[in-house]
């Protein structure tokens, strides 16, 4: 079992920064990929980025350039670097943990989820 509880999210205006965190207890927090997800009103649920066991990081198309995410194994802690936030950004944000050999981003391929953080982005 692998228990995340995000931390972070807030309130910003428009071009502003936020940066989310995931701290991890339980199993050996680097031997899983992590996640981040989204979820606005009315919408499913989306990957965001996505950081591997080995540090190989992947991107949603609407975030890169002006997210980026990382992790720091010996805190068991991941991270969300949100710049330039736009008001389309607003959602609730989810860290997950996955296990494998290859970095995915299908919701299923994870199997732990923390609570979410919600993140408002204000024109």
């Amino acid at each position: 079992q692998v228990q995340l509880v995000e931390s972070g999210g807030g309130l910003v205006q428009a071009g502003g920064s936020l940066r989310l965190s995931c701290a991890a207890s339980g199993r050996t927090f680097s031997a899983y990929h992590m996640g981040w997800f989204r979820q606005a009103p009315g919408k499913e649920r989306e990957i965001v980025a996505a950081i591997g066991q080995r540090g190989t990081l992947r991107f949603a198309d609407s975030v890169q350039g002006r997210f980026s995410i990382s992790r720091d194994n010996a805190k068991s802690t991941a991270y969300l670097q949100m710049n330039s936030l736009k008001p389309e950004d607003t959602a609730v944000y989810y860290c997950a943990a996955g296990a494998g050999l290859v970095l995915r981003l299908e919701e299923n391929a994870y199997a732990y989820w923390g609570q979410g953080t919600q993140v408002t982005v204000s024109s």
